[in-house]
């Protein structure tokens, strides 16, 4: 068990992960018991902790029988929880770089993007999901990425100002088609989850208008963002749970106000990027299907 990382539930909700020696400084405080539910990998299910080998120390009493192949069902009546995420910020700035420049020299782009992604989902961490992953490859995009350069490249020669309008919307095609493959590449201990985006692109381009539109109203922008949150997550197919975001529009305005003001200070930026990332990540809820979840 040597060197596994370990998660633990604690009121229906999954914590870590933990490396073993921090997972036995927990049960040492008695953070956890012999009858806390915990999981690493190679295992098939949720087990008491007393009933693993070698990991508590005289447990004894009956065994609690969890829910197969997931948390546990939590007091509020929804099993899962919150998604939680973490970076190192150095790392961040470094990987975050070397995306910008493979952007701009636009070629790379596509494996850049993709070493990117391959990075930052791990740093997710969803209830009853262990050591998500991405396997989508560069090789995917490419036709589509390299299509929309060629097409970009041939109406910028054209010179049309009406093909130039209609450039804004194979963008938002673009930025759709991303959307999809991001969803349906993630994976959990290398195995894909075999999920899918079922928003048709009329729907994300009414969001993407709406947002624009919204900007006018100086904070109006922060109640369209949320909602479209909401869509998106409602709209992630192929999951036992529901897929919910309870973040508000008023919370996501000062934080991002105070995120704003911080950043015109440049060395705050990575920071001010974690700490919106977590905020998001908390308020995207892993609850059971049909379940009220109120944020």
């Amino acid at each position: 068990m040597a060197g596994r990382s370990w998660f633990y539930a604690s009121e229906g909700q999954q914590q870590g992960p933990y490396p073993e020696i921090q997972l036995r400084e927990f049960i040492a405080r008695g953070t956890i018991t012999a009858d806390t539910l915990v999981w690493t990998e190679g295992m098939a299910n949720w087990q008491r902790a007393g009933d693993v080998p070698g990991l508590v120390s005289g447990a004894s009493g009956p065994p609690v029988i969890p829910r197969s192949g997931g948390p546990l069902t939590g007091a509020g009546g929804y099993s899962g929880g919150p998604l939680s995420i973490d970076f190192g910020i150095w790392d961040f700035v470094w990987r975050s770089l070397v995306l910008l420049i493979g952007l701009i020299l636009i070629i790379p782009a596509p494996w850049a993007l993709v070493w990117y992604i391959n990075w930052f989902v791990p740093c997710v961490h969803v209830p009853g999901r262990p050591n998500l992953s991405f396997v989508g490859t560069a090789m995917t995009i490419v036709p589509w990425y390299f299509g929309a350069l060629v097409l970009f490249i041939g109406v910028a020669l054209i010179g049309s100002e009406l093909l130039n309008n209609l450039m804004f919307l194979v963008q938002i095609v673009l930025y759709w088609l991303f959307v999809r493959w991001l969803v349906a590449n993630l994976a959990s201990n290398e195995q894909p989850l075999g999920l899918s985006f079922s928003g048709s692109f009329w729907a994300y381009l009414g969001w993407t208008i709406l947002a624009g539109i919204s900007i006018i109203t100086i904070i109006g922008w922060a109640w369209v963002y949320t909602a479209s949150l909401r869509w998106v997550c409602r709209n992630i197919q192929g999951t036992r749970r529901e897929v919910v975001f309870v973040g508000t529009g008023l919370e996501f305005l000062w934080r991002a106000i105070v995120a704003a003001i911080a950043s015109l200070f440049i060395i705050p930026i990575p920071w001010m990027y974690l700490w919106m990332s977590r905020w998001l990540a908390s308020q995207t809820i892993l609850a059971e299907r049909g379940t009220q979840v109120n944020g």
